[in-house]
């Protein structure tokens, strides 16, 4: 409404055409105001409360849609509509959110360590890989902004086949009670693969697309300013936790002594294994071709750094 009574108008183009003539004080505040709807969608810490309980409650497959889809709305929000149309409130608030982005990075591994149930576990660790998002859109230099997109695209592949992964287990064992596994990688030895090989994707191992986005995020945010060289290094943490979480999880899981309770336990079958390989061919596909994706995104981060810059 504000955009409309200042502009006459709510077409994207125009008001991204008439970025110039909104007021230094009007832009910070119609920004903060996206900024807040957009961020609770991303979501960012400390609007991040709901999802891991909407995992929880939510069927498989809204799951997969929620982490693979709607949660890149929030980013996809910010960088269509906040950026372009309010550039010198995005340069005002970059720091802060780049802020918000190491503490989501850090604080979602800090509480993935401490999940019991395997679902919210995978929940909280998209609050941390979302703080990548955040980190790389808030330094403005096309490598963080390609970071940025690249991230939101290996998430969602790689979040997307972890709760598809997560279901299979539930499906047969009825619980998600990560401490009630154990051994299950001689049971079970194909869904431990697969299951480890998106492990591994998240935790961000170079050769998968995890890595790629990871590493434009960091080296497109280091070279932005000083005080981004402190948020890279402290946001690193974030990836030594992370490691941690997921390490830990597939060692309660699939290795150690195998619990006899699970002695009826059957194999993923044909089906489920159809629907995670496509998604297992593009996060390798991606994390060792990644210019298949920067190619087709190039121009129009160019175009949104160029908007930002003017």
């Amino acid at each position: 409404l504000a955009l409309y009574f200042t502009t006459g108008t709510l077409d994207m183009m125009e008001l991204i055409a008439k970025n110039s003539m909104y007021a230094y004080t009007f832009q910070l505040w119609v920004f903060a105001a996206f900024f807040i709807g957009f961020a609770i969608k991303v979501p960012v810490f400390p609007f991040h409360t709901w999802l891991p309980d909407a995992h929880v409650e939510a069927p498989t497959a809204v799951s997969v849609i929620l982490a693979g889809i709607l949660l890149k709305m929030g980013t996809y929000g910010l960088l269509r509509i906040s950026y372009p149309m309010f550039p010198q409130a995005a340069k005002y608030f970059a720091i802060p959110i780049a802020i918000l982005g190491m503490i989501g990075i850090i604080y979602g591994a800090l509480v993935s360590m401490a999940q019991k149930d395997l679902k919210k576990l995978v929940a909280y660790s998209s609050v941390s890989h979302m703080g990548y998002c955040m980190l790389g859109m808030a330094a403005l230099t096309p490598l963080g902004i390609s970071g940025c997109l690249f991230q939101m695209f290996s998430h969602g592949v790689i979040t997307g086949a972890l709760f598809l992964l997560v279901g299979v287990i539930y499906d047969r064992a009825h619980t998600r009670e990560i401490a009630a596994f154990g051994g299950l990688g001689a049971k079970l030895p194909l869904y431990t693969g697969i299951f480890t090989l998106f492990g591994m994707a998240s935790l961000g191992l170079p050769g998968m697309s995890g890595f790629v986005s990871e590493f434009m995020v960091f080296v497109g945010s280091y070279s932005s300013s000083f005080i981004y060289k402190w948020i890279v290094i402290l946001s690193v943490l974030g990836v030594i936790l992370t490691a941690g979480y997921i390490l830990r999880m597939i060692q309660k899981i699939f290795l150690g002594q195998f619990n006899t309770k699970w002695e009826s336990l059957t194999e993923i079958n044909g089906r489920e294994v159809f629907t995670v390989v496509p998604l297992a061919i593009l996060t390798l596909l991606v994390g060792i071709f990644p210019n298949t994706l920067n190619n087709f995104l190039r121009a129009t981060v160019e175009n949104l750094v160029n908007i930002i810059g003017k």
